[in-house]
């Protein structure tokens, strides 16, 4: 059996939950069998936010993951909070725009990417989600680009769709930056 578990976490506003529903909407669509499960605090924007996904082809046991195959790191609280909590074998994709320090992995694989900053250089910094969750499908595969794209269509809210060529520019620009960067450190 294949089972994915993925942790995204970071200040509210950042687009957290989003982007874990959306690669949830994209399992489902994909055939596979997800969960999702959000979490944040009574803040709301400024304060912590994270979700879970699973993604497996088999039927899920339980939602609840205590060592995720991959976390995204949108900040330096979430790098400290579930950087220990990476699986062996397991990848951490951290955004260095917010994260001031390094660590060296030993049972995982770890890619610093400055994400905010490629927000920005595509015009708009809350894109920065989307960004992450290009880097993190291109070091680990667990549904295809295409359908992820095709699910943010599908799943976004009409007022947003004029949104739409910049988030699948942000999936190709983290996924390239991913690409580059994971060949060099091999």
């Amino acid at each position: 059996m294949q089972e994915t578990s993925i942790i995204i976490s970071g200040f509210g506003g950042q687009g957290t939950l989003f982007a874990g529903q959306l690669l949830t909407y994209a399992a489902l669509d994909y055939d596979k069998h997800c969960t999702w499960i959000p979490s944040y605090g009574p803040e709301m924007r400024g304060g912590t936010a994270h979700c879970t996904v699973i993604i497996s082809d088999e039927e899920i046991g339980s939602p609840l993951v205590r060592y995720p195959s991959a976390v995204i790191a949108m900040n330096l609280p979430s790098l400290d909070k579930y950087e220990t909590k990476v699986k062996p074998g397991g990848f951490l994709i951290a955004n260095s725009s917010l994260i001031n320090r390094v660590i060296k992995p030993e049972e995982f694989t770890a890619l610093f990417i400055p994400g905010n900053e490629i927000a920005e250089e595509l015009g708009n910094s809350r894109i920065t989600n989307m960004v992450m969750l290009g880097a993190l499908l291109q070091v680990m595969p667990v549904i295809p680009m295409d359908v992820l794209k095709a699910a943010l269509k599908d799943h976004m809210p009409e007022r947003n769709k004029k949104y739409l060529p910049l988030n699948f520019e942000a999936l190709d620009a983290g996924g390239k930056f991913a690409a580059e960067h994971m060949k060099a450190a091999v």
